[in-house]
């Protein structure tokens, strides 16, 4: 029996201990719930300043200018003297058409103009016997006349006869098919031995100027009235400049180096696509830009001062489809509140509506609150507010 008590006695002292140990290992006695005190969440207080408006919108290249090469005589092309895809002068000599008939032409209308002007000499001589002997009454009036209208005539057809000449050494000229502007000439459609014609209507050869280079951009007909009347409200301004800025984006992905400017807007809707073109000049030093190349243009069309910017890991949205932010008001409560975010600017929205400067806005930490939960902000400095952004810092992109 005392063996028994013995093994009873040590088997409970073994419980006790494991039970301390098991105390000691949860840590003791828990406090009462919610006793840790108000969520730490990180915030950022907004601030008003100013953002460009840019529309990212499709565009192709257009040469500069364009001359479609055509003869201006009829003949035969004995040269090309131009390389194929390589950059001409204005004036430069692309073909030589056959100039033997023209140049006989020319003499011919040269010793033309001889025989007028030896006439002209021979009635102004008869004219200039005639006036003395008119006036002592030894020729008659009539024939003094005759003598002066001879001379009017002959001098009427030295200036015909010079017309002529003229016309046929510019037919001689234009055997020699000159680039009417400088720039990269393409292939030939052409070549020696053919016969070309005057006012034919398939060109020679075309020539476009390509630096600087034109780049049509569409812009939707419905975007551009709200944009109008954004500026007539006053809630968009224009540039300093008064002139739009754009960047070009190429088919691979990359940026174009230079900038351009918006040189004017059609007057008219294309009744097909409902679209409005643009026509902005860009700088193309390097011939980088070729004629009918697609492109995506970022366009600065307008200002909005006094935006407000929020992380757009700050934005989320409720069970309506709403765009919500959690900001932190008086007593450090924190309060679900509905806003309207027009654009993105980067990694930014633009908060047209539902926030204030000043306003803290809780960015870290809205997995852990709700709305009416008190909290513990912790300001957020606005450039770590932000990740890397798709689009340069102040610039709002439709």
């Amino acid at each position: 029996m005392l063996r028994k008590e013995r093994t009873r006695v040590r088997h409970e002292r073994i419980l006790v201990a494991l039970a301390v140990a098991t105390l000691a290992a949860c840590g003791g006695p828990q406090g009462p719930v919610g006793a840790r005190g108000p969520t730490e969440v990180g915030v950022l207080t907004l601030a008003a300043r100013s953002v460009s408006i840019v529309d990212e919108l499709p565009g192709r290249t257009v040469a500069y200018r364009i001359a479609e090469v055509r003869p201006q005589v009829s003949g035969i092309v004995q040269k090309r003297m131009f390389e194929e895809g390589g950059e001409v002068k204005a004036g430069a000599q692309l073909y030589q058409i056959d100039a033997a008939t023209y140049a006989a032409a020319l003499r011919s209308a040269e010793a033309a103009l001889q025989r007028a002007e030896a006439n002209r000499d021979k009635a102004a001589l008869l004219r200039d016997r005639y006036a003395p002997l008119s006036t002592a009454d030894l020729v008659s009036k009539q024939a003094y006349d005759d003598a002066v209208t001879g001379l009017a005539a002959a001098e009427a057809d030295v200036a015909a006869a010079k017309a002529q000449v003229e016309t046929a050494r510019i037919n001689v000229v234009y055997c020699q098919v000159r680039a009417p502007i400088g720039g990269r000439v393409g292939r030939s459609l052409v070549t020696e031995g053919a016969l070309v014609t005057l006012q034919q209507s398939s060109p020679l050869a075309v020539v476009q100027q390509l630096d600087p280079v034109y780049v049509d951009i569409t812009q939707s007909s419905v975007d551009m009235v709200k944009l109008q009347r954004a500026f007539a409200s006053g809630e968009l301004q224009h540039n300093e400049q008064n002139e739009a800025e754009v960047t070009l984006t190429l088919e691979d992905g990359s940026q174009y180096a230079e900038h351009g400017r918006l040189q004017f807007a059609e007057v008219t809707v294309d009744q097909s696509t409902g679209a409005v073109v643009l026509r902005a000049l860009f700088p193309n030093p390097h011939r980088e830009l070729l004629p009918g190349m697609f492109v995506r243009a970022q366009l600065t069309q307008a200002t909005k001062r006094d935006a407000l910017l929020v992380p757009q890991r700050g934005l989320t949205r409720n069970q309506q489809g709403d765009a919500v932010v959690f900001v932190v008001e008086d007593g450090n409560v924190a309060k679900e509140r509905v806003v309207t975010a027009a654009r993105t600017i980067g990694n930014d929205w633009l908060i047209s509506n539902g926030l204030k400067a000043g306003d803290r806005v809780i960015l870290d930490g809205l997995q852990k609150i709700r709305s009416g939960a008190q909290v513990q902000p912790v300001e957020i400095a606005a450039e770590r507010s932000q990740t890397t952004a798709a689009a340069p810092a102040g610039v709002a992109q439709r």
